[in-house]
Protein backbone atom coordinates (compact mmCIF):
# COMPACT_ATOMS: atom_id res chain seq x y z
CA UNK A 1 0.00 0.00 0.00
CA UNK A 2 1.04 3.69 -1.07
CA UNK A 3 0.50 6.87 -1.05
CA UNK A 4 -0.10 9.25 -4.37
CA UNK A 5 0.09 13.40 -4.35
CA UNK A 6 -3.09 14.85 -5.01
CA UNK A 7 -3.60 18.13 -6.32
CA UNK A 8 -4.74 20.56 -3.55
CA UNK A 9 -8.51 20.27 -2.99
CA UNK A 10 -11.51 20.07 -0.66
CA UNK A 11 -10.82 16.76 0.14
CA UNK A 12 -12.29 17.03 3.79
CA UNK A 13 -15.14 14.39 3.08
CA UNK A 14 -18.10 13.31 3.99
CA UNK A 15 -20.17 16.60 4.97
CA UNK A 16 -23.50 16.82 6.28
CA UNK A 17 -26.03 17.79 3.10
CA UNK A 18 -28.07 20.36 4.48
CA UNK A 19 -30.71 22.54 3.32
CA UNK A 20 -30.64 26.19 3.56
CA UNK A 21 -33.88 28.39 3.80
CA UNK A 22 -33.98 32.35 3.51
CA UNK A 23 -36.29 34.90 2.99
CA UNK A 24 -35.18 38.40 1.35
CA UNK A 25 -36.43 41.78 2.22
CA UNK A 26 -39.06 41.49 -0.27
CA UNK A 27 -40.89 38.33 1.61
CA UNK A 28 -39.43 35.93 -1.12
CA UNK A 29 -38.68 32.47 -0.02
CA UNK A 30 -35.60 30.14 -0.97
CA UNK A 31 -33.96 26.99 -0.68
CA UNK A 32 -30.08 26.21 -1.18
CA UNK A 33 -28.25 23.45 -0.51
CA UNK A 34 -25.34 23.53 1.48
CA UNK A 35 -22.32 20.89 1.97
CA UNK A 36 -19.91 23.61 2.82
CA UNK A 37 -20.89 24.02 7.02
CA UNK A 38 -20.17 22.79 9.89
CA UNK A 39 -19.88 23.75 13.66
CA UNK A 40 -17.47 26.42 14.73
CA UNK A 41 -18.24 26.97 18.43
CA UNK A 42 -20.19 25.40 21.39
CA UNK A 43 -20.68 28.29 23.57
CA UNK A 44 -22.05 30.46 22.28
CA UNK A 45 -23.36 27.86 20.19
CA UNK A 46 -22.22 28.77 16.66
CA UNK A 47 -21.59 27.24 12.55
CA UNK A 48 -21.38 28.57 9.51
CA UNK A 49 -22.13 28.11 6.01
CA UNK A 50 -20.24 29.04 3.10
CA UNK A 51 -22.22 30.25 -0.63
CA UNK A 52 -21.11 31.38 -3.68
CA UNK A 53 -22.17 35.51 -4.29
CA UNK A 54 -23.78 34.68 -7.84
CA UNK A 55 -25.70 31.79 -5.85
CA UNK A 56 -29.51 33.97 -5.78
CA UNK A 57 -29.90 32.85 -1.87
CA UNK A 58 -26.52 34.83 -1.55
CA UNK A 59 -28.76 38.49 -1.65
CA UNK A 60 -31.01 37.52 0.90
CA UNK A 61 -28.15 35.89 3.19
CA UNK A 62 -26.30 39.57 2.77
CA UNK A 63 -29.78 41.66 3.06
CA UNK A 64 -31.34 39.92 6.44
CA UNK A 65 -28.39 38.57 8.00
CA UNK A 66 -30.82 35.72 8.71
CA UNK A 67 -30.88 31.77 7.89
CA UNK A 68 -31.91 28.56 9.08
CA UNK A 69 -30.10 25.03 8.66
CA UNK A 70 -32.37 22.12 7.90
CA UNK A 71 -30.92 18.73 8.18
CA UNK A 72 -31.80 16.42 5.72
CA UNK A 73 -32.78 12.59 5.18
CA UNK A 74 -33.34 9.57 3.08
CA UNK A 75 -37.10 10.77 2.32
CA UNK A 76 -35.40 14.22 1.30
CA UNK A 77 -32.71 13.24 -0.65
CA UNK A 78 -34.28 14.11 -4.37
CA UNK A 79 -35.29 17.49 -3.24
CA UNK A 80 -32.15 18.13 -1.81
CA UNK A 81 -30.38 17.47 -4.88
CA UNK A 82 -33.25 19.70 -6.58
CA UNK A 83 -32.58 22.57 -4.79
CA UNK A 84 -28.44 22.70 -5.21
CA UNK A 85 -29.28 22.22 -9.00
CA UNK A 86 -32.08 24.70 -9.50
CA UNK A 87 -32.28 28.37 -9.09
CA UNK A 88 -35.04 29.80 -6.96
CA UNK A 89 -34.44 32.72 -9.71
CA UNK A 90 -36.76 30.42 -12.03
CA UNK A 91 -38.76 27.83 -9.57
CA UNK A 92 -40.62 28.19 -6.33
CA UNK A 93 -38.21 25.26 -4.33
CA UNK A 94 -40.51 24.79 -1.70
CA UNK A 95 -43.66 23.90 -4.48
CA UNK A 96 -41.19 22.32 -6.69
CA UNK A 97 -39.62 19.65 -4.01
CA UNK A 98 -43.36 19.33 -1.59
CA UNK A 99 -41.22 20.25 1.37
CA UNK A 100 -43.68 21.75 3.98
CA UNK A 101 -42.93 25.37 4.75
CA UNK A 102 -43.25 26.53 8.50
CA UNK A 103 -41.89 29.61 10.10
CA UNK A 104 -39.19 29.85 12.36
CA UNK A 105 -40.06 30.58 15.74
CA UNK A 106 -36.69 33.57 16.62
CA UNK A 107 -35.90 34.62 13.09
CA UNK A 108 -38.09 35.67 9.75
CA UNK A 109 -37.49 32.95 7.54
CA UNK A 110 -39.01 30.02 6.52
CA UNK A 111 -37.89 26.33 7.94
CA UNK A 112 -38.63 23.25 5.86
CA UNK A 113 -41.05 20.70 8.47
CA UNK A 114 -39.82 17.52 6.78
CA UNK A 115 -36.36 18.51 8.29
CA UNK A 116 -35.45 16.46 11.73
CA UNK A 117 -33.69 19.59 12.70
CA UNK A 118 -34.08 23.30 12.13
CA UNK A 119 -31.19 25.15 13.01
CA UNK A 120 -32.44 29.08 13.03
CA UNK A 121 -29.07 31.55 12.72
CA UNK A 122 -28.16 35.32 12.61
CA UNK A 123 -25.24 36.40 10.72
CA UNK A 124 -22.40 37.60 13.27
CA UNK A 125 -19.81 37.83 10.40
CA UNK A 126 -19.55 37.61 6.15
CA UNK A 127 -16.32 36.67 5.29
CA UNK A 128 -14.96 36.59 1.63
CA UNK A 129 -12.71 33.89 1.03
CA UNK A 130 -12.76 33.81 -2.82
CA UNK A 131 -15.16 31.55 -4.43
CA UNK A 132 -17.33 31.97 -1.43
CA UNK A 133 -18.23 33.87 1.33
CA UNK A 134 -18.68 32.47 4.61
CA UNK A 135 -21.48 33.35 6.64
CA UNK A 136 -20.34 32.89 10.39
CA UNK A 137 -23.42 33.17 12.51
CA UNK A 138 -24.65 32.18 16.15
CA UNK A 139 -27.61 29.61 16.43
CA UNK A 140 -30.47 31.48 17.81
CA UNK A 141 -33.25 28.61 18.09
CA UNK A 142 -33.34 25.11 17.20
CA UNK A 143 -36.47 22.82 16.79
CA UNK A 144 -36.15 19.35 16.83
CA UNK A 145 -39.34 16.85 15.05
CA UNK A 146 -40.59 14.78 18.24
CA UNK A 147 -41.13 11.74 16.19
CA UNK A 148 -37.30 11.39 16.78
CA UNK A 149 -37.40 11.54 20.38
CA UNK A 150 -37.51 8.24 23.17
CA UNK A 151 -39.53 8.34 26.00
CA UNK A 152 -36.59 9.63 28.29
CA UNK A 153 -36.73 12.87 26.22
CA UNK A 154 -33.63 11.77 24.16
CA UNK A 155 -33.27 13.01 20.75
CA UNK A 156 -32.12 10.40 18.00
CA UNK A 157 -31.05 11.78 14.86
CA UNK A 158 -30.59 8.29 13.58
CA UNK A 159 -33.89 7.31 13.53
CA UNK A 160 -34.45 9.89 11.13
CA UNK A 161 -32.17 8.61 8.29
CA UNK A 162 -29.55 11.35 7.68
CA UNK A 163 -27.62 12.02 4.56
CA UNK A 164 -24.18 13.17 3.91
CA UNK A 165 -22.58 14.15 0.83
CA UNK A 166 -19.15 13.07 -0.83
CA UNK A 167 -17.38 13.62 -4.04
CA UNK A 168 -21.06 14.53 -5.83
CA UNK A 169 -22.59 11.74 -4.43
CA UNK A 170 -25.30 11.83 -1.52
CA UNK A 171 -25.16 8.83 0.77
CA UNK A 172 -27.09 7.32 3.98
CA UNK A 173 -25.26 7.13 7.15
CA UNK A 174 -24.80 3.81 8.07
CA UNK A 175 -24.35 1.75 11.49
CA UNK A 176 -23.01 2.78 14.46
CA UNK A 177 -19.12 1.90 15.53
CA UNK A 178 -18.94 3.08 19.10
CA UNK A 179 -20.14 6.70 21.19
CA UNK A 180 -17.91 9.15 21.88
CA UNK A 181 -14.99 8.13 24.29
CA UNK A 182 -15.98 4.26 23.71
CA UNK A 183 -12.55 3.45 22.96
CA UNK A 184 -11.32 4.41 26.69
CA UNK A 185 -14.31 3.46 28.95
CA UNK A 186 -13.99 0.53 30.96
CA UNK A 187 -16.08 -2.54 30.63
CA UNK A 188 -18.66 -3.63 32.66
CA UNK A 189 -18.06 -6.05 35.45
CA UNK A 190 -20.39 -8.78 36.04
CA UNK A 191 -21.38 -9.10 39.41
CA UNK A 192 -21.04 -12.29 41.32
CA UNK A 193 -24.08 -14.33 42.75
Amino acid sequence: MGKIDFKPGNMLYPLPAVLATVRDKEGEDNIITVAWTGTVCTNPPMLYISVRPERHSYKALKETGEFVVNLTTEAMAKGTDFCGVRSGRDVDKFESTGFVKGEASKVNVPIIMDSPVNIECKVREEVALGSHHMFLADVVHVTVDDRYMDENGTFHLDWSKPIVYSHGTYFSIGEALGTFGYSVRKKKRKKKK
